[in-house]
């Protein structure tokens, strides 16, 4: 089963998982420092909460699909590049506490959707793989020499 996933980048996170606990009638799926996922079944979302810096206002950090297999990925990038759209691919990437294989392109506001299946957990891995832990991939959605595609992107 797909899903999309919104992630929101909040200033507050402790109140912004209680009112999406109230707002969808669900705990969060999985809760980290400076991060929270909700898995809500109705509608099918996933709701991704990433910490950000206090006073802030909530901003838009990345869209997504969440997919069932790698294959299903492999399908998402061959049908966007063959649409012309401009791709980069991360595979075996550790992000947000998950190893994912994903494909992002940005709309043409620049927004960052990703498509992703999450392979592993971290927690089944033995690994912290949360934003901010060195080399853990996360966040790599955004513009670099390496990848140009990407603009402000985030993990799922």
């Amino acid at each position: 089963m797909s899903r999309a996933q919104l992630a929101l980048r909040v200033s507050d996170l402790e109140a912004s998982i209680t009112f999406y606990s109230k707002l969808f009638g669900t705990a969060p799926a999985k809760r980290r420092e400076g991060y929270a996922n909700f898995a809500v079944t109705e509608p099918p979302l996933k709701l991704v909460l990433i910490e950000g810096r206090p006073g802030e206002e909530t901003r838009l950090d990345h869209l997504g699909i969440e997919v069932d297999s790698t294959d299903q990925v492999d399908a998402a990038t061959t049908r966007l590049k063959d649409a012309g759209l401009a791709t980069f691919e991360e595979n075996d990437t550790s992000c947000c506490y998950a190893l994912q294989d994903k494909v992002w392109v940005h709309g043409p506001g620049k927004e960052p959707w990703e498509v992703y299946v999450v392979k592993a957990d971290a927690d089944t891995l033995g690994k912290n793989a949360g934003p901010g832990t060195a080399g853990d991939g996360c966040c790599t959605g955004r513009t670099t020499e390496e990848n140009p595609a990407a603009a402000g992107g985030a993990c799922g």
